[in-house]
């Protein structure tokens, strides 16, 4: 195994396609020679060997290209290469090419700048101290010659800057003289192209190697003369449409996709029935841009919900408008800020960019600013502008207008908005993990074009807009506690008060309360506390008043926090009172699965087939220069006598299985290897010469004892591990989404059809712990109802999504249950499930997390006078408005 590059991976948390591509880096870095001048065929032959897709490398050194999708992380696997190939191989100087001025700048701060959220080298230990130094095709005739020894120097060029100042001007007043980087430089005392090709462990890479190819571009590059290069890109083509001939790695488009994890899902959208007959070409295109904006609408909804949900920041979505030309953009921009579109709502938001305005710095300053949250700029309108480099993570809506194919037209463009906002993976709500296509007209055409396998369409979602859909407008809505509600209302009464007197008055005693409310979860942590009721004994109120004393000294002097301190003294009572009466004392319980067992069952190796090596004569060839005649050399083994035949095959399997631990599979690595060596002894008439039919042959044995190994891996399920329990948590407040008109229902109102239930926020609730709650389907609306109405119910919630820690599934999902509710006898966590569904796998599994937490629940209530919980999993077909909460609990307990 490579440490170094399991080092580098980790530091730099990278994506399994770039931990792959790094890997092959390392494997092909230890086998090139990595020298000035080495042999490109011997070198071809290493890499074609291992990498079939590697016929040619199309330079005059040996250069190796990594076909990897946007939005993966092509510039990080610029980083890691760097990071390993200076920690491993010693080489400091390196050369990086960008295809135009946008990335040219990004890679300068990617590269340059440790502050830079995107800094490619947080993490790596070794670049803290010894920061790279960063030449840029700007400042490189300014370079001095002294350099420190051990000093990482990556150069940064444009290669339209590259190309310019490395050949000689054809035109204007440098007409005739040397290039500007084959001038002398008084700094060096040498040009910096003949510094830069006189390196002897210069390394260059090329970002969006496809722009590289020209013969231009190709033969200044093997100019420099580097020992390698390494090549990045999505589309490994030439100029000419020829596939590149050097491809050792691909993590395509298409593969990202069907993997489902780095890149947003792309769908295609048509509004359902739609007839374009009849139609004019503007008529449609006013369609298409009023359904791209009310998708825009409910993006936006979706992604400010998720973000108070989790505690992230919310981006800022926006729709990218595809026109034809210049004129057609301007008509299109001019349209979209009008009084005519949504009554003006985007005269402010909109941008256009092409060859017209890209001079305005204002337009550039918003264009580069796009992901920033004070970005006005809700609408891009362009002309064949977004290439390379342009590669934003908050582009969610594209409208493609009258294009000649829109389906060639949606492949080129989607690159430019797959990039994921956060932590550039999904989060696994579809509204915030899903790009958009608008393509009604075209629609029929691009569903035609996706049956192609080769095809990126071929990994499109279907959307169609109903017009009901199409005509709501969502908000994002947070339905906090009902004593946070309590607080509020509160809030708005004393801002409506005349009197300035009683609204001091009124104002500190709310502070007080609130004070109070925020302080007593905290006490949960300490110890002897066993629920929120212990917050009325002596010793309790004691704590929480000193936090309250504490909270109020923070921050800015508050002039008022003696005076709200001693109201607190006053009110502290009824305050926990109104407390207890609408929260539920649910423990805090970090339910979390422990590794998951995997073992290698014992086995015996077959060797069967496949184990029959002959030992190769190993000769020296000597030619002589002069008449060309060859005589040979027999090689007697003895200098650098090798390890023994089984430590051999051991070492090997450890490094080609990297799954494979050696302190828990000695003994099986050791038996299996001693019983290929029994096979390979059975054809040597000498059995001193098996440690060298090892050596020549150990790679390919220990692979089949890998392929062998892997068929006898097994993985066990994980258990839980043993959780620390506290008494009680805040109850949390829910996020979602609300329709923007007529979108509130008192719970007790039917609704039809049924299918309309989950668009609603429902009121009305007196047990609730929330003011408001929205349901997924009727079931879980009627139970809703039988909680309100059963007298037997003290209390209940909807546990907002991150109410519970109850992980399953590996650790990668969290359970999240429907209803919890509080009887005088129990705490019960519920979950309603079609009928049809309760014996799934995933139902079960999350079944036996519940009911593990209710028993460390009830172990710990339990144990301090309090009430046991219990888990009810209720089928649909069962939950009747009519229902009594007893009957379904006595017929629906899972134990």
């Amino acid at each position: 195994m490579n440490q170094k590059a399991s080092y580098i991976k980790q530091r730099l948390s990278l994506r399994q396609p770039l931990r792959e591509a790094l890997d092959i880096v390392a494997e092909l870095a230890d086998l090139l020679p990595l020298q000035k001048e080495a042999n490109l065929a011997d070198a071809l032959e290493v890499v074609s060997e291992r990498y079939a897709t590697c016929t040619d490398f199309e330079r005059a050194f040996p250069s190796l290209c990594f076909s990897i999708a946007t939005g993966v992380g092509k510039t990080r696997l610029m980083g890691a290469c760097i990071a390993y190939l200076y920690l491993r191989k010693g080489i400091r100087n390196f050369f990086v090419l960008a295809p135009n001025l946008t990335i040219y700048e990004k890679l300068i701060e990617d590269f340059g700048n440790p502050n830079y959220a995107k800094y490619v080298f947080n993490g790596i230990s070794e670049f803290v101290h010894n920061r790279p130094v960063i030449i840029t095709g700007d400042n490189y005739a300014q370079q001095g010659a002294l350099f420190g020894e051990e000093e990482i120097r990556i150069n940064i060029f444009n290669i339209s800057k590259f190309n310019r100042d490395a050949a000689s001007a054809t035109r204007g007043k440098e007409k005739g003289q040397l290039p500007r980087m084959k001038r002398l430089s008084e700094y060096l005392g040498q040009s910096y192209w003949e510094y830069l090709s006189g390196l002897d462990d210069l390394v260059i890479l090329m970002d969006e190697a496809h722009r590289y190819h020209a013969d231009a571009s190709r033969n200044a590059i093997n100019e420099l003369n580097p020992v390698l290069g390494l090549e990045l890109t999505a589309t490994p083509t030439d100029e000419k449409g020829n596939p590149f001939r050097n491809v050792v790695y691909e993590y395509t488009l298409a593969k990202a996709l069907s993997d489902g994890r780095y890149v947003k899902e792309p769908a295609v959208a048509t509004r359902r029935n739609f007839q374009p007959k009849g139609l004019s070409d503007k008529e449609i295109e006013i369609i298409k841009l009023e359904d791209a904006v009310n998708l825009h609408w409910d993006t936006k909804t979706a992604i400010e919900v998720y973000a108070r949900t989790n505690g992230v920041e919310a981006v800022k979505p926006f729709i990218l408008v595809v026109c034809r030309d210049i004129a057609h953009a301007q008509e299109t921009a001019e349209y979209l800020r009008s009084a005519a579109f949504f009554n003006g709502e985007f005269s402010d938001k909109v941008l256009q960019i092409d060859s017209s305005t890209r001079r305005d710095d204002e337009v550039e300053r918003q264009f580069v600013e796009l992901e920033e949250s004070d970005n006005g700029i809700e609408i891009v309108v362009h002309v064949n502008m977004l290439k390379e480099g342009w590669d934003v993570r908050n582009l969610y809506t594209i409208v493609p207008l009258r294009a000649a194919n829109a389906a060639v037209l949606i492949e080129q463009t989607i690159g430019r908005g797959l990039r994921l906002p956060y932590n550039g993976e999904r989060t696994g709500e579809k509204k915030v993990d899903t790009l958009t296509v608008i393509a009604h007209d075209n629609f029929d055409k691009v569903i035609e074009a996706a049956k192609n396998p080769d095809s990126v369409l071929n990994k499109f979602s279907v959307i169609e807009l109903s017009n009901d859909d199409l005509a709501t407008r969502t908000v994002p809505v947070t339905s906090v506690t009902r004593i946070e509600a309590e607080v509020q209302e509160e809030e708005r009464k004393i801002a409506a008060m005349q009197n300035v007197e009683e609204q001091r008055n009124a104002t500190r005693t709310l502070d007080a309360r609130k004070a109070i409310i925020r302080a007593l979860p905290v006490i949960s942590t300490t110890q002897g506390v066993t629920g929120s009721a212990d917050s009325l004994k002596p010793e309790i109120r004691q704590l929480v008043m000193e936090k309250v004393e504490s909270d109020l000294g923070r921050g800015q002097l508050n002039v008022f926090a003696g005076e709200i301190l001693e109201e607190a003294a006053a009110i502290y009572e009824e305050t926990v009172a109104g407390f207890l009466k609408h929260t539920i004392d649910i423990p805090r319980i970090d339910l979390v699965q422990g590794e998951v067992p995997v073992w290698f069952e014992e086995f015996d190796l077959d060797v069967a087939r496949g184990f029959e090596f002959r030992l190769m004569d190993e000769e020296i060839i000597r030619r002589n220069l002069r008449n060309d005649e060859v005589d040979m050399v027999g090689v007697r083994q003895g200098a650098g006598e090798p390890d023994s035949p089984k430590n051999q095959l051991v070492s090997e399997v450890l490094d080609c299985c990297t799954e494979v631990d050696y302190d828990s599979n000695a003994d099986l690595l050791h038996k299996l290897a001693g019983q290929a060596l029994v096979k390979l002894e059975e054809g040597l008439d000498d059995k001193e010469k098996l440690r060298w039919l090892v050596r020549q042959y150990r790679k390919i044995i220990a692979l089949k004892i890998c392929d062998q190994m892997r068929a006898h891996f097994r993985m066990g399920e994980p258990e839980y591990r043993e959780p620390n329990v506290l008494p009680f948590v805040r109850i949390e407040p829910w996020n979602f989404s609300a329709l923007a008109e007529n979108g509130y229902r008192d719970y007790r109102d039917p609704v039809s059809p049924v299918s309309a239930i989950p668009k609603y926020v429902y009121r009305g609730f007196t047990k609730a712990c929330h003011f408001e709650y929205k349901f997924d389907s009727k079931a879980e609306k009627d139970f809703a109802f039988v909680l309100e109405h059963d007298d037997e119910i003290i209390k209940w919630l909807r546990p907002a999504l991150n109410q519970f820690r109850i992980y399953w599934s590996n650790n990668t999902k969290l359970y999240e249950p429907d209803f919890i509710a509080e009887t005088a006898e129990a705490i019960c966590m519920i979950e309603t499930k079609a009928a049809n569904e309760l014996d799934a796998p995933e139902v079960r599994e999350k079944a036996a997390a519940a009911l593990l937490f209710c028993a460390h629940a009830t172990a710990f209530t339990t144990s301090n006078n309090g009430k046991p919980w219990k888990y009810l999993l209720i089928p649909h077909d069962k939950v009747a408005t009519t229902s009594s909460f007893g009957y379904l609990a006595g017929l629906f307990e899972l134990k």
